[in-house]
């Protein structure tokens, strides 16, 4: 590893500041949900660029005119980069046919083929646009296949943002939304075993991300045999088994994580990667789900646009091409493993946890304040590398070497900064 050792440019993100004041005027924190502060992963604030003027490949570009190397991906939809061509061109040569009409597009029907003969589990396809619509259906799907109430969560879960997916003491959850949630830790399937027998014909579903990718944690991988644990108490207990492949989806194999994992899942949920950020979601079910599925009364506005759905085939095709899934694999190794040389170089451990593609970084010498950590990020971020403090990340095939090589220059510099600024700081390593 070559470090060059000249000083990089501090960004000015003056603009995009402005603009989120004038922003708290007229809407609710500025910007709500994940993209903004508000979640607690951009610290401090004023470090970060909030505000784009475009974006292109593996970059976006900010309103105070800074190119910054993405490795949130918009939270994960740009999976190819941003304005792949190949995509953005059967997008307009659809939109120019229609988009969301009264009569539904035939190319529906080609996007649930070319799932079905994609996703090793599937056997059928159903559109919408968010994760959350999606997660929110498999559970209706599985309480309606079985007739049960119950659904069993892992604790550290995140599904989306409906009220039975979140927890008590959030500000708008009632104990009623909660009421039907079972949980257990995570690699326990001893735990959901023991909830069949307490309720025994009374749990509807299981339902898990492939690995624990929560946020403000290390991110876990299943042990070996987990899977095929919990998908034999399933089956012992005429239990539907979901994952929830929204986020990791596309990022570990192109089959499906369940896939990759040894096991078939009943629902697999997607989004994110699926139509390389044109807005659309999937969930994708077995057969013996196919009539429960349909009696439900679930739909939206613009589920059967067509423009999305190109897209989301255009995604697939040239990602099968190019060999996306595994690229992105080798790239995400590549680049993790020289941030935790880099950091071991300057005497900091870096924990690096989750599947390459989608992986998790905690600096782990300031444990359990994260002070540190937070402080590494944004100086990060100020050079064009833009981190969140505590949250995933994602590859996107339109990364480069020069890409990966500036990111570990930035991350060297920035851990130079943070030894500057704390001399006397060693930390307790965890």
């Amino acid at each position: 590893m070559n470090l060059k050792y000249e000083p990089k440019k501090i960004f000015d993100v003056s603009k995009s500041q402005e603009m989120f004041k004038r922003a708290l005027n007229v809407m609710p924190a500025g910007i709500y949900g994940h993209l903004g502060p508000s979640e607690g992963c951009m610290i401090p604030v004023q470090s970060y660029p909030l505000y784009m003027s475009r974006a292109e490949g593996a970059y976006v570009y900010d309103i105070d005119g800074n190119r910054i190397i993405d490795y949130m991906c918009a939270y994960g939809p740009n999976f190819l980069g941003y304005n792949d061509p190949d995509v953005d061109a059967a997008a307009a040569e659809q939109r120019k046919k229609g988009d969301c009409t009264t009569l539904v597009s035939p190319i529906s029907i080609d996007f649930a083929e070319e799932l079905v003969s994609t996703i090793n589990m599937a056997d059928w396809a159903f559109f919408a646009k968010n994760g959350g619509d999606i997660t929110q259906f498999s559970v209706m799907i599985a309480r309606a296949y079985t007739h049960r109430k119950k659904i069993v969560l892992t604790k550290g879960y995140y599904h989306g943002v409906a009220p039975w997916m979140q927890k008590l003491g959030y500000s708008g959850v009632t104990e009623e939304d909660l009421a039907n949630n079972l949980y257990i830790d995570w690699n326990a399937p001893e735990q959901f075993e023991a909830l069949c027998k307490k309720y025994p014909g009374q749990i509807a579903a299981f339902i898990a991300t492939p690995y624990m990718h929560g946020n403000f944690l290390d991110n876990m991988i299943p042990v070996p045999g987990y899977w095929q644990k919990i998908r034999k108490i399933c089956d012992d207990n005429g239990i539907v088994l979901i994952f929830d492949d929204v986020r990791a989806g596309f990022r570990v194999n192109i089959k499906g994580t369940d896939f990759e994992y040894g096991i078939k899942a009943d629902l697999s949920c997607f989004c994110k990667a699926l139509a390389n950020g044109y807005n659309i979601s999937a969930i994708c079910g077995a057969k013996k789900l196919l009539n429960a599925t349909a009696d439900i009364a679930y739909t939206g506005s613009y589920w059967f646009s067509a423009v999305p759905m190109a897209a989301g085939i255009a995604t697939l095709k040239k990602a099968k091409a190019v060999n996306a899934v595994e690229e992105n694999i080798k790239k995400g190794k590549k680049l993790t493993d020289g941030l935790a040389e880099v950091a071991k170089m300057n005497g900091f451990d870096l924990k690096v946890t989750g599947e390459p593609a989608m992986f998790y970084l905690r600096l782990a010498n300031d444990y359990p304040s994260t002070i540190l950590h937070q402080e590494w990020v944004a100086e990060c971020v100020k050079r064009g590398v833009f981190f969140t403090s505590h949250h995933n990340h994602f590859i996107s095939y339109a990364l480069s070497d020069a890409d990966i090589q500036y990111t570990w220059e930035v991350a060297d510099e920035a851990y130079k900064v943070i030894r500057k600024n704390h001399p006397d700081y060693e930390g307790y390593i965890k």
